[in-house]
């Protein structure tokens, strides 16, 4: 076979596989172990034909899939990778960009540069931010917290205790004090009584993973000016519902950020890995990061996009990207952002009118935070009976102690029968 026809057998299983994925359980029906089971031990001596891999995709790797891609996925942050983008991963891929700097791939660099600036203009970012595309927002948030401590020669970061573990996780690589600030009775970040004279960075986060919780960003904002603390906004996940103008409530302040993180991965249709970080001071963020060897000094005045993160090599990321808002429009992106939040709301509205069943968090953008009245114990068997059938995968969180079911509706495939088929399964 050539390359050319082992490419269309790829692309025909891609497209078999998104056709039958609402058939198939969302949660792997594997035990631990049991794919390795299955592996030869070593890897081949000669070389197989290419459908020798597409058989065993459906024979070992598929079994062993959580299908992130399934309709009914509500659990973590549900994503889509959309068909344009899977498309453009395939290019990109065969094309093999390594932006090192400008010269070594100037299609990259500057398509980069351009998308992201146009989802600054779809989300109503301010003009003259920098943005750049980084693999997720763990290591977008690291990068913020080393500008930070460079920028501000200090060493604490402050947080509020619902934020995402990739700022603790980050603190302590750095080896950065961390205070994890508390939270009111809407679950945000309380700034009333916060000594931030010694502080690095304040990170707020604009839908927490938990709950979806919008800290007070202008506030925290403001404080932080005062004594010169760097503001980095976590909104990896929320950040890309400000394409709706009525969502824009919870971008209130954030225009004050040094910093800010968002994740086309997470509700924009694009392919795991693609996550935004702009900052308001590139110069000071340059200065954190950029080391040009000599090996690396080109004749060209232009942007080195390695200059402004941890990572020297970067994929061609950008591509994707560029794909999905050419494929999609804001127009369609909007639609779907509009029917998840319609979706979340009639779930959260069943719960509502069902006294068995209680809400313990405010509505927000595509999460619904609730439980059945009962044990903690009646409630994880719950979740682990309704994933266990295969036929929804939902995760969960705690709230002062309490078991809470998390539903996360964020994959463009989702359907209000699918959303219905989840309620079942729950009271079933």
């Amino acid at each position: 076979m050539t390359f050319r026809e082992d490419g269309y057998a790829a692309v025909d299983w891609a497209a078999g596989y998104l056709d039958r994925v609402g058939e198939l359980p969302v949660l792997a029906q594997v035990r631990p172990g049991e794919l390795s089971a299955k592996l030869p031990d070593s890897a081949p001596e000669h070389g197989e034909p290419f459908a020798n891999v597409l058989a065993d995709l459906d024979d070992l790797i598929v079994p062993a899939l959580t299908n992130w891609q399934h309709p009914r996925f509500f659990a973590y942050f549900a994503v889509t990778a959309s068909e344009p983008g899977i498309l453009a991963e395939l290019l990109a891929s065969a094309m093999q960009q390594v932006a090192l700097n400008w010269r070594s791939s100037p299609a990259s660099t500057e398509l980069e540069l351009r998308t992201v600036d146009w989802v600054r203009q779809l989300l109503g970012l301010p003009e003259g931010w920098h943005g750049h595309i980084e693999d997720t927002a763990s290591t977008g948030t690291m990068a913020a917290l080393i500008a930070a401590r460079h920028v501000t020669k200090r060493n604490v970061v402050v947080c509020s205790e619902h934020a995402h573990s990739s700022v603790e996780k980050a603190a302590r690589m750095l080896g950065m004090e961390l205070r994890k600030a508390p939270v009111d009775d809407e679950l945000r970040m309380r700034a009333d009584g916060l000594d931030l004279s010694d502080v690095a960075v304040v990170v707020p986060t604009v839908g927490t993973t938990s709950f979806a919780s919008v800290d007070p960003v202008r506030d925290l904002a403001e404080r932080a000016r005062v004594v010169g603390a760097w503001v980095h906004v976590d909104a990896a996940y929320a950040g890309s519902s400000w394409i709706l103008d009525e969502e824009r409530w919870s971008q209130d302040g954030v225009e004050l950020a040094d910093s800010l993180v968002v994740n086309p991965h997470k509700w924009l249709l694009v392919p795991v890995d693609c996550s935004l970080l702009w900052t308001s001071r590139p110069d000071e963020f340059r200065e954190a990061f950029s080391f040009v060897p000599e090996y690396l000094r080109t004749p060209e005045d232009a942007y080195a996009l390695s200059e402004y993160g941890p990572a020297l090599g970067r994929r061609f990321r950008s591509l994707k990207l560029w794909a999905v808002l050419r494929c999609y429009g804001a127009e369609g992106l909007r639609a779907m952002h509009r029917e998840h939040i319609r979706l979340a709301r009639l779930f959260a509205d069943w719960v509502e009118a069902d006294p068995a069943w209680e809400l313990v968090a405010p509505l927000r953008f595509s999460l619904v935070a609730f439980r059945r009245n009962g044990s903690d114990e009646e409630n994880e068997a719950i979740v682990e009976r309704a994933n266990q059938s295969g036929e929804i995968f939902l995760s969960h969180t705690r709230l002062d102690g309490r078991y809470v079911l998390r539903l996360a509706i964020g994959n463009a495939r989702t359907t209000e029968d699918d959303v219905r088929r989840a309620w079942e399964v729950l009271n079933r």
